[in-house]
């Protein structure tokens, strides 16, 4: 399925985007324990084998219910982003569980969606001022194409360089982004609108 994401782009500074594709099937690492203090930890039973900066969950600790999702299956606002420490440990940086209920030692779960291999893969990227428009930009997974493909990291990176978000001749357009396999399967990927202008700023 193809996600929509909308990009604003300020005019004369890069421009980064990253994204994780992945499959719709669950994967699973046993919990062995959680740590209080900050940033929290969770150690697993066996390596875990969750890329750093995955979107993970935990689900059925007994203690440490706070970090538990809501739904089951997870839902979106339960995925938190995994700093990788080790191969049977991850972090979530943002959290401080020194005020948390002990953690039950063997009991939950992290879960987290299958990531799709990125091996071979390469990645095109067009934005037009409309669609079927004319193209403004170009962007390949070729050595300076913008596109970085990392299968370590499951990671997908475009980039518009000042340069170009300076001179791109609309102000508003729309973007697609397609994975290409190496046997020549097409996916699109991500799709939606872009807009060219001043850094959007938030009134108090």
């Amino acid at each position: 399925m193809t996600t929509h994401i909308d990009l604003h782009i300020r005019r004369g500074s890069t421009f980064t985007q990253g994204i994780r594709w992945h499959s719709e099937k669950w994967l699973y690492a046993a919990i062995d324990t959680i740590s209080k203090g900050a940033p929290v930890a969770v150690t697993t039973t066996t390596p875990h084998g969750i890329p750093h900066g995955w979107e993970v969950a935990v689900v059925d600790a007994v203690g440490m219910t706070q970090l538990n999702a809501t739904g089951n299956p997870p839902k979106a606002k339960d995925m938190r982003r995994a700093t990788f420490v080790g191969a049977n440990v991850i972090e979530f940086n943002p959290i401080s569980s020194a005020a948390y209920p002990a953690h039950r030692q063997g009991t939950g779960y992290l879960a987290w969606l299958a990531p799709k291999s990125l091996a071979g893969c390469a990645a095109r990227m067009q934005i037009r001022d409309s669609v079927g428009g004319n193209v403004l930009f170009s962007l390949t997974s070729a050595p300076g194409g913008g596109i970085l493909l990392d299968d370590v990291e499951k990671a997908i990176e475009f980039t518009l360089t000042a340069e170009q978000a300076e001179s791109a001749a609309s102000a508003s357009g729309v973007h697609d982004l397609e994975i290409v396999s190496p046997g020549g399967v097409v996916t699109a990927l991500i799709e939606g609108a872009v807009t060219f202008g001043a850094e959007t700023t938030v009134t108090q």
